[in-house]
């Protein structure tokens, strides 16, 4: 476990917010280094990330997810698909307490982990599932559709389309965080879907490109 040292980490998260021109307040900046010090303490255990520094954490990770979180303003009830260690989701649990956020993955100690950061900082309006996503609502069910599904670094986006597909309320649409925006995936992009808008991020502190990709249903 790598040191974590706690007031360089709230420094770097509060520029890096200030320079997003975000509305997080002092007690959810102090949430998310919570989150963080739990990934930087389970992650010598349970391999969350493949990133062993803290300060890297805030960067690629939670700056990284904070960049999207304008793009939820309108969401109500997200789902976060392959949520891993818990980005975007957690990140959006924590800077918006009024949206309901839908954690799945199938992997049991990420969802382990998960459940923990539930608990550990009291965010009521989180759910976790352990299952894949093509069983949530068929094999369990849900009791309401999402207005908005995500994921990040998950999967290529057709097969994101198609396996989430079904969960997603109608007039909802899918946001996925990507790294470049490929533009042969969105090529592949299933008839019944039609990729509606491609945001560029700017996230501080890090040099690689991040974009929104936005989907909705074609007809």
């Amino acid at each position: 476990m790598k040191y974590f040292d706690r007031a360089a980490l709230a420094q770097v998260l509060a520029d890096g917010i200030t320079e997003m021109k975000l509305a997080v307040t002092p007690a959810q900046q102090e949430q998310l280094l919570d989150y963080l010090a739990l990934m930087n303490k389970w992650n010598s255990v349970y391999n969350l990330t493949s990133l062993r520094d803290p300060m890297q954490m805030v960067t690629h990770h939670v700056l990284d997810s904070l960049a999207a979180v304008p793009a939820f303003a309108d969401a109500r009830n997200v789902l976060d698909v392959g949520a891993g260690g818990g980005l975007p989701g957690i990140v959006l649990a924590i800077c918006r307490p009024d949206m309901k956020v839908s954690m799945i993955d199938t992997v049991h100690k990420k969802t382990a982990f998960l459940k923990q950061v539930k608990a550990e900082l009291e965010l009521a309006n989180v759910t976790v599932y352990t299952m894949k996503v093509q069983d949530l609502g068929t094999v369990t069910p849900v009791s309401d559709k999402f207005d908005v599904i995500t994921s990040r670094a998950f999967a290529d986006l057709s097969d994101f389309l198609e396996w989430s597909g079904h969960l997603l309320q109608e007039g909802g649409k899918f946001i996925a965080l990507k790294g470049t925006a490929p533009a042969e995936e969105q090529e592949r992009v299933p008839a019944e879907w039609k990729v509606t808008g491609l945001q560029p991020l700017q996230v501080p502190r890090l040099g690689a490109e991040r974009h929104l990709v936005f989907v909705e249903r074609s007809n």
